[in-house]
């Protein structure tokens, strides 16, 4: 055990690599050395290395406690409630988000405010986990009693395995670290960081037990880009009806020039009697077309079409879209329905203005 003066014990480990922190490091100044911005290099890598290091100290002190703790969760029927204060606080609510975001129902509640109405909030059929380094907060030990009554599971989250929190979870996951990053070994910083990872690493095996899927991950982020491109299906962004440009195969090129210019996307759909795709008429060909010198009034558009045009069916993803016309270099994208009849037609305009790219 550590020689340093403190309420919370403090373990030694050896880190599997060669440490560039000064063995000074380990005396707690009485205050922060002065040093000049040249320096910050060294201070900022010296920050990442013990943090790093009580990750991975963490890492290696993972036991049966955590599979418990995932136990008891996924068992629960109500919500996971998070609770801390200060610093542990913020991270507290952090990790209520990940959980929720991530398949387990789950919320924030300020462990002042627990004391003062919000624990009204909890209920016999939910799990409080409570964050505390030191394990010993007042404003946390005071309420645990009144969740002990209510049935609730507690899960203490702690840098303290002795502490009184500790001692009267249900469940307690150690979050302890060998030091601070803080050069005063007083700010919070590698302990909230810690602390941080373990709740991530809570929600992930959570997730990875429910099946976790892209789809429900998207419904509980429907405003952010990332719900967009894993929502957004091709008809909800496709132009339909008249707004598709189309010909019938027996028209001439300039009759396709014509509708291609009604339509405004740079191309027009050629499709047979049964309204079935069979070409393509894009602006690249009008160009080969004029270059060549074919009379565009008497020639049918069969001779300057594409054939075999890349499409896609309505029910794709628009992501996939976007994926296809970048990989070939496109920016236009007939859908067809199973049969090959066409249903509409998009660009990659459309996907711009849907923010699906």
């Amino acid at each position: 055990m550590c020689n340093r003066a403190s309420s919370v014990p403090w373990f030694c480990y050896t880190f599997p690599m060669k440490s560039a922190i000064p063995a000074a490091i380990a005396d707690v100044p009485s205050k922060v050395p002065v040093h000049g911005a040249a320096d910050a290099l060294g201070v900022a890598r010296q920050v990442l290395e013990i943090e790093a290091r009580a990750l991975y100290h963490l890492m290696t002190r993972l036991d049966a406690g955590f599979v418990t703790a995932v136990e008891k969760i996924l068992a629960c029927s109500g919500r996971v409630v998070v609770s801390g204060l200060g610093k542990t606080g913020h991270v507290a609510r952090k990790i209520a988000s990940t959980l929720a975001s991530t398949g387990t129902p789950a919320f924030f509640v300020h462990a002042a405010e627990a004391g003062h109405g919000d624990l009204g909030m909890v209920t016999r059929d939910d799990v409080f986990l409570a964050l505390s380094n030191s394990g010993e907060s007042s404003e946390l030990l005071a309420i645990v009693p009144v969740i002990k009554r209510q049935g609730a599971t507690l899960i203490a989250m702690t840098g303290n395995p002795a502490s009184a929190l500790a001692v009267q979870a249900d469940v307690h996951l150690y979050a302890g670290v060998e030091m601070e990053a803080c050069p005063l070994n007083l700010a919070p910083t590698a302990s909230t960081t810690a602390a941080l990872a373990l709740g991530d690493a809570l929600a992930v095996a959570l997730m990875r037990a429910r099946g976790f899927t892209r789809d429900e991950f998207a419904l509980s982020h429907p405003g952010g880009a990332l719900g967009r491109r894993l929502l957004t299906l091709v008809r909800d962004v496709m132009r339909t009806g008249d707004a598709a440009p189309a010909v019938a195969e027996s028209v001439t090129a300039m009759d396709a020039m014509r509708e291609m210019s009604r339509g405004m996307m740079g191309m027009t759909a050629v499709v047979n009697a049964r309204r079935e795709v069979i070409a393509i008429f894009t602006d690249g060909d009008l160009r080969r077309a004029i270059e060549k010198g074919v009379d565009l009034r008497n020639t049918p558009v069969t001779q300057v079409m594409t054939r075999n045009p890349r499409t896609i069916i309505p029910d794709h993803l628009a992501a996939e879209a976007v994926e296809i016309m970048e990989r070939n270099k496109v920016n236009q994208l007939l859908v067809v329905d199973a049969q090959g009849v066409l249903a509409g037609a998009l660009n990659m305009h459309d996907l711009f203005r849907a923010k699906v790219v």
